[in-house]
């Protein structure tokens, strides 16, 4: 089906013009004269491009492109305009449309730039196209993938969502935990209500408890609300729930079984009774904690009523492609109108060969850095070298290259990991599942 052109001028015999010569490349050419008669168009019928006149009487090619716009925003409009009013036709560029001719121009030269703007308009609606398909078959909300193991999850997440129950995410660092909370809530009877989430690895434990339950003014500090009652009537996440200090613990299962809060510095009196729903999250192993007296096992039968666990970037391999060019079409929809770089199959493939100790987030840090450092259009394999570290298996090969005692081998891996992490000696800990205390013990021998 031919494209349907608008043509627009208050001097009929330009716009009958232009309208015959775009007929003759195969467009289908309607022409209005003037733009009381193109605003009556645009009413009336559905058009894919406009070709207008800059200035004309009464009601200008200005006024055609907002009236455009308001009507079909992606629609591209090309404004014609004399040399002496350039300014006019650039502050229509900023204002939306899609480029301009100066008159007198070739009659190629408007076919060319017609042909241009309904290519970008094509291309566009394609990508939306297939976004849309992509997000309805492989995603929950946002998160994305297509893997057996994400069709489960997604399946769990559309049951859990609508109920009240609590919920525990498990999962390493970086694979979206507070995205999947995010998701069910918004899946959940309280989506219009208050999502509050609070990393209760942030502080000490006494500013913890300010900021989760509050305080009365008989504290001395003046009154100040808590989180808990900013989640009333909506979804309170609390990430990293295993780093909760034990007294915290204590006073946390109390609200969750009278859903009361009580402020810090009131007493009985001062008790708010609250309604949230309840959703936890750690990367740490809580049943371990749990026999090791670090966390309340009446508080984690509480949080574990429905655990939800998320697999790692590297469990579900085949997911990477379509991750990799969700996070380039996110890149160009934030930060640029250029036409999307492409990533080459033996660059994708090593993408994938990597063991991405850091999840999904590492892999959206890792994209969003050969997009900004690519000199190409194409990322290829050189472009992974500056940003991402080397393959596991070659590192780990490294690591393995001679028979060492385990203990060296451990330090060995321990210091690939910082190198991993940048140095990050928390993140480091927390990726292995041990104390941070281990990592600098050692490297203090070390050292020594």
């Amino acid at each position: 089906m031919n494209a349907k052109v608008l043509v627009v001028d208050d001097e009929g015999e330009m716009a009958e013009m232009v309208g015959d010569y775009l007929g003759d490349r195969g467009y289908d050419a309607e022409v209005a004269v003037g733009g009381k008669a193109a605003l009556a168009a645009l009413r009336r019928k559905q058009y894919d491009a406009v070709i207008t006149d800059l200035r004309m009487e009464g009601t200008d090619g200005l006024d055609v492109l907002a009236a455009s716009q308001e009507r079909e925003p992606s629609r591209p409009v090309i404004l014609m305009t004399a040399f002496g009013s350039i300014d006019g036709a650039m502050d229509a560029v900023r204002r939306g449309a899609f480029h301009y001719l100066t008159k007198p121009f070739k009659m190629e030269e408007a076919a060319l730039c017609l042909d241009r703007a309904l290519s970008q308009q094509q291309l566009q609606r394609e990508n939306q196209r297939l976004r849309r398909a992509v997000q309805e078959r492989y995603s929950f909300h946002n998160f994305v993938g297509k893997s057996p193991i994400m069709q489960r999850l997604y399946d769990l997440l559309e049951r859990v969502s609508p109920t009240l129950a609590p919920v525990l995410i498990l999962g390493e660092p970086g694979t979206g935990k507070e995205l999947v909370a995010r998701a069910i809530h918004q899946g959940s009877q309280r989506a219009d209500r208050p999502f509050v989430a609070v990393n209760c690895a942030g502080g000490s434990e006494p500013l913890l408890e300010l900021e989760l339950f509050g305080r009365t003014a008989d504290a001395g500090l003046g009154a100040q609300r808590g989180l808990l009652e900013e989640a009333a009537g909506g979804t309170l996440f609390l990430d990293e729930i295993g780093e909760m200090p034990m007294g915290l613990q204590a006073k946390l299962l109390r609200t969750l079984e009278t859903s009361l809060v009580r402020p810090v510095g009131g007493g009985s009196t001062s008790e708010q009774e609250i309604d949230v729903r309840l959703i936890a999250a750690t990367n740490r192993d809580l049943d371990r904690a749990v026999a090791e007296r670090r966390f309340r096992e009446d508080l984690y039968y509480r949080l574990h009523v429905i655990p939800v666990r998320l697999p790692p970037l590297r469990a579900r391999r085949e997911d990477i492609p379509l991750l990799a060019d969700h996070f380039v079409a996110r890149f160009y929809e934030q930060h640029s109108n250029e036409s999307r770089h492409e990533i080459s199959g033996e660059a994708m493939r090593r993408l994938m060969e990597y063991a991405w100790p850091g999840n999904v987030r590492e892999l959206r840090n890792a994209i969003e850095r050969m997009l900004v450092l690519s000199r190409h259009k194409r990322i290829d394999v050189r472009d992974l070298a500056a940003a991402m570290p080397e393959p596991l298996p070659d590192a780990m090969a490294h690591l393995v290259s001679e028979i060492v005692p385990l203990r060296v081998l451990t330090r060995r891996y321990v210091e690939w990991v910082l190198g991993q992490t940048n140095g990050n000696k928390i993140r480091t800990a927390q990726l292995l599942d041990i104390d941070a205390s281990t990592i600098y013990r050692m490297l203090a021998r070390e050292a020594n």
